[in-house]
């Protein structure tokens, strides 16, 4: 059986990338000749992943940025032109999702049926029996808020718990790697502007992919996500831009400048890569 994990890792090597490229649409910064289409926001993703397709392990939409714009159906066919043009290339919905039982087994029906996405990113905070219906579909990437990249995170991730510095986003790191990965389908969230926790949850779990969102316009750093998050084969990564290569040109040349920043990361990427595909 394919799963998203064996998807990923075919991903790395055939690529030779940890760059994840985040279609995160804003109408208002599309170049003029593609905002006044009838489907503005695929045909700009279409665009962005018709440049970048070589050279990305894989896409992550963002819910929000598409149910703003009630364009739903335009993230439906997103992710249905990568699968059917880019067969092997995975796709995370981005949609945090998170609830009691029966209402996240409707989330989880939306994003692994309604949508195809081969993972799904979720938060924890209601506890294990809110992901299992996620967990469940065992050919499916479940990605777990863990640490993530914004200055709030603080606020509660960060919770000292007892004595010996433990703190809360240590707790669900242990958690997915344990308890919660027994299908051996969880991932962590994991943001980039916080390269020390990167370092200690990779301690904690392992070989475990790390989704790892904040390079580029959020300003995390590319050698210090790399050197503390990678494992020991040299992956381990997905390291999400979003803005960074999406917007990387507001002209025609949108599509090819959206390359080259791909390319750009890619190759930051790989310098301080321990081994190579």
């Amino acid at each position: 059986m394919s799963t998203f994990l064996t998807q990923l890792a075919a991903c790395w090597a055939r690529s030779d990338s940890l760059v994840c490229v985040g279609l995160d649409p804003e109408i208002e910064r599309f170049p003029r000749h593609i905002a006044g289409h009838a489907s503005p926001i695929f045909q700009f993703n279409k665009a962005i992943i018709d440049a970048t397709a070589d050279l990305v392990c894989a896409y992550k939409p963002q819910f929000a940025h598409y149910a703003a714009y009630e364009a739903e159906d335009q993230l439906e066919r997103t992710i249905e032109y990568i699968h059917r043009t880019y067969p092997g290339v995975p796709v995370i919905l981005d949609s945090k999702r998170g609830d009691i039982g029966n209402t996240a087994e409707r989330y989880a029906i939306e994003a692994f049926e309604r949508y195809g996405a081969d993972a799904v990113t979720v938060n924890p905070y209601l506890g294990g029996d809110s992901l299992e219906p996620f967990l469940r579909r065992e050919d499916r990437g479940v990605v777990v808020l863990c640490r993530t990249s914004n200055p709030g995170a603080r606020d509660l991730q960060d919770l000292a718990l007892g004595e010996g510095g433990r703190r809360l986003y240590h707790v669900v790191a242990e958690l997915a790697a344990t308890r919660w990965n027994a299908r051996g389908n969880c991932l962590l969230v994991v943001g980039a502007t916080y390269p020390q926790e990167l370092s200690e949850i990779r301690r904690i779990v392992g070989e475990m992919p790390l989704l790892v969102p904040g390079v580029g316009a959020q300003g995390g750093d590319v050698a210090q996500v790399v050197r503390n998050g990678q494992t020991a084969a040299g992956t381990g990564l997905i390291v999400s831009s979003s803005r960074g290569i999406l917007y990387a040109s507001a002209g025609e040349d949108f599509a090819s400048a959206a390359r080259a920043a791909a390319l750009s990361l890619r190759d930051q990427i790989n310098v301080h890569r321990l081994l190579r595909a």
